[in-house]
């Protein structure tokens, strides 16, 4: 890996790409690259957010919600006393009770660039100039996407299904969440986010909330043929947990029999899980077979992240993550 530029990509939205992308510039560190050899670290951000400040600025100004392209854009700060200024600016969310309050500055920054440029990926590219980003955010698509739910559990009868529309209600609903899918089906890809998947050495989806920040990529079909075409390791993160809302009792089996669902034909390489899950042999055995029905093989690994007072928190460690995914790619 260390004798040529190195490539990392991920996919996600939220904390789960937060941290992630903090684990692909570890991996692009451990090896010695920088940006000056070609080395080159890229987000590929959900776009169907509609709550809070991103969902305000999605209905008022019609543009791509900001909110997790801009969580990306502050993983991608440098580790300088400037970044880490730009890191927590970019964070902060005014207060108080008026228009402004809970705008977070970083989503304001990106929408008026947008408005200004014309297109949400050249306001990205400004603002990580202007942060001095050391990677890229590209939105999945050029245009907002509304995810729709089949949810069951609504009515007296659990068989019945009822569709739920919209990010916040999908994982907020006190049903179950059988599939998603997008609105308009099948949209377009944004062509940067294509050419990155066809240029990198390694592509990440994953962890993050499954149903609205992970399987939504894999319902724009260049992306799916993008990685089933690319020469890069695809790796998917599991979650550590299941997620309140979205994926209540889910076990990890059932995160990759949803994962292999929503894209029936999609090939991935590896599933990392992590290894401080008490999963009995049987439960490895059909972890197994999930994943396989996909092409992949299940890794396990510590990766959770462990706090100050020596608690282990819900988030997956950067360095440890890092280290799992060196770990799985090199011995492919």
């Amino acid at each position: 890996m260390s004798a040529r530029p190195l490539s990392v990509v991920s996919l996600g939205g939220g904390h789960g790409l937060y941290q992630t992308l903090l684990a692909g510039r570890k991996i692009i560190g451990a090896n010695g690259h920088r940006p000056e050899d070609g080395s080159s670290l890229s987000a590929i951000v959900t776009v169907a957010d509609d709550g809070g400040s991103s969902g305000r600025l999605r209905r008022e100004l019609a543009i791509v919600p900001p909110g997790d392209l801009r969580m990306a854009l502050s993983a991608l700060t440098p580790d300088t006393e400037d970044g880490r200024l730009w890191r927590e600016t970019l964070q902060h969310r005014f207060g108080g009770h008026g228009a402004m309050a809970g705008h977070a500055v970083g989503n304001l920054l990106i929408a008026g660039m947008a408005e200004r440029c014309g297109n949400a990926q050249a306001a990205l590219d400004n603002v990580a100039r202007w942060t001095q980003s050391t990677g890229r955010v590209l939105p999945a698509a050029l245009e907002p996407l509304d995810i729709e739910a089949d949810v069951a559990g609504l009515d007296d009868d659990p068989r019945v299904m009822r569709s739920v529309r919209g990010q916040v209600a999908v994982a907020t609903t006190p049903g179950s969440v059988r599939r998603v899918r997008l609105i308009p089906d099948a949209p377009s890809a944004n062509p940067l986010a294509v050419e990155a998947i066809m240029n990198a050495d390694v592509v990440t989806i994953g962890p993050g909330s499954w149903f609205s920040s992970v399987i939504p990529h894999l319902l724009i079909p260049e992306i799916v043929d993008a990685l089933n075409r690319t020469s890069a390791d695809v790796v998917v993160v599991l979650n550590l947990s299941p997620e309140a809302g979205e994926t209540p009792g889910f076990s990890t089996e059932r995160h990759i029999h949803v994962f292999s669902q929503h894209a029936p034909d999609l090939h991935v390489d590896h599933f990392l899980a992590d290894s401080g899950i008490p999963f009995s042999k049987g439960e490895k055995d059909y972890l197994d077979r999930a994943a396989h029905n996909v092409g992949a093989t299940v890794s396990y690994c510590d990766m959770v992240e462990v706090d100050d007072s020596g608690r282990l928190t819900n988030r997956h460690d950067p360095h440890k993550l890092a280290a799992a995914i060196m770990e799985v790619i090199q011995d492919n």
